[in-house]
């Protein structure tokens, strides 16, 4: 029995010689894997981090998740597993950006916008129609195949009005011996050549961009217009762009623009008596059509940094120029260079808040002194008694005050895009605030 017993022992004691042994094993293999995986897991904090709620791509995310769903499975009921765990699943989250809920007040000023073109194209249909009608015989019945030059001479066609589409500009812009032309057509049906000398197309080109800038940045860059002009002259020309033609002479009837039209959307008339030359169809009610929709129309003497970016982004948004100019630093828009600036903005400003994003938040703005006796430092006027802060108050000249937010830009799907951007602002003296930044994106 004694013998059994002895036996029975000393196996009990090797088993438990063979698990202590084992589970040292294990438990040092546990944390090697652990510690690989919380440093990776750590790197994959800091990218997330470093994006700032902007969606991107993550060096290290796909090594920490593998490695502590690995760990996951394998020890499901550790401490330390579980809390690497955790912070994953924060991370994780956090790396697919920060979302905001898109509300119909945010995106309402797209469905102005889609108002106000659907009126415009209606206007400008109907008085391009109106037009038209109004020529009679006038009016050549089809555009191609373009009148025969051996059959027919220019006195036959002169003051005869055509209708070109598909005027490819500035894809077929060339300069001839005779001037400088939209070239439409082809040697088998004949030329037209769109007279671009003098104001006759200038004038309504630019009444379209007016058009743009003022009611639908959603108007792509027109690549092609539709043309009623009239014929003038005919020439010989070679219908190439660049110096080195190569291609061979025609005869092509040269056509002065009287209007132009972007289907479903706008068309423009040369006018002499109009002050610019040339207007588009309901230009002159645009104001009228878009005060009802204005929510901000003027910027309070006591606005603060925060609330004169969120009305600096409302007059992009509802197309309010005069807003848009009276939110910026006066001394930014001094200048030639500064007014050119200020439209080339105006019209990027236009185009992100249809291409990129919707809506912009925030932050609390930090403000400090940058020129001038700061009367608002606590600390530093603890030590300086009345007379020294008044000094100093002489000394120092104006104050000028420089204000610093943050901003936030959301896409139509609440989605946040981009890295946070710092936008500065400028006060003086005792006046209000005005934006410095005004080229930045949101």
């Amino acid at each position: 029995m004694n013998k059994y017993l002895r036996a029975l022992a000393a196996s009990l004691c090797f088993a438990a010689c063979g698990a202590a042994a084992w589970a040292a094993v294990d438990t040092s293999q546990f944390k090697k894997e652990a510690d690989f995986a919380e440093h990776y897991l750590k790197e994959y904090e800091k990218e997330v981090a470093r994006a700032r709620g902007q969606k991107t791509l993550y060096r290290y995310e796909r090594e920490a998740l593998t490695r502590i769903r690995s760990l996951m499975q394998k020890y499901p009921d550790n401490p330390r597993v579980k809390q690497l765990f955790d912070r994953a699943r924060k991370a994780a989250m956090r790396s697919e950006g920060d979302f905001i809920e898109i509300t119909p007040a945010m995106v309402q000023y797209l469905k102005n916008e889609a108002e106000l073109r659907r009126i415009i194209w209606g206007k400008s249909e109907k008085e391009w129609k109106s037009r038209l009608a109004s020529m009679g015989d006038a009016f050549l019945p089809k555009t191609y195949p373009t009148p025969d030059y051996t059959e027919v001479s220019i006195d036959d066609l002169k003051d005869k009005y055509v209708v070109i589409e598909d005027v490819r500009y500035p894809a077929n812009q060339f300069v001839g011996a005779t001037g400088q032309y939209i070239a439409c057509g082809k040697p088998s049906t004949g030329y037209y050549f769109i007279n671009l000398s003098g104001r006759h197309w200038v004038a309504p080109y630019e009444a379209v961009k007016r058009y743009r800038r003022t009611c639908d940045s959603s108007m792509d860059d027109v690549q092609k217009w539709t043309v009623l002009g009239k014929i003038t002259d005919i020439a010989s020309e070679i219908p190439e762009a660049g110096e080195q033609k190569v291609g061979s002479f025609q005869f092509g009837w040269i056509v002065e623009p009287v209007a132009l039209m972007v289907p479903g959307h706008v068309a423009s008339f040369f006018d002499r008596g109009d002050e610019k030359q040339a207007y588009f169809s309901g230009e002159s009610e645009v104001r009228s059509i878009k005060e009802k929709w204005l929510t901000v129309k003027s910027i309070p003497d006591d606005v603060t940094p925060e609330r004169l970016m969120e009305i600096f982004m409302t007059a992009i948004r509802e197309k309010n120029y005069e807003l848009y100019l009276q939110c910026i630093q006066p001394e930014r828009l001094e200048g030639v260079y500064g007014a050119a600036n200020d439209d080339y903005f105006w019209d990027l400003h236009q185009e992100r808040f249809h291409r990129e994003y919707v809506h912009a938040t925030f932050d609390k703005a930090k403000i400090e002194v940058i020129k001038g006796f700061d009367d608002t430092n606590d600390l530093k006027n603890f030590f300086l008694d009345a007379n020294q802060q008044e000094t100093l108050k002489k000394a120092g000249g104006e104050k000028i005050e420089q204000a610093t937010v943050e901003s936030k830009a959301w896409n139509k799907d609440g989605r946040q895009i981009n890295q946070p951007v710092l936008h500065r602002l400028q006060r003086k003296g005792s006046g209000r605030w005005y934006v410095l930044d005004y080229a930045l994106r949101f």
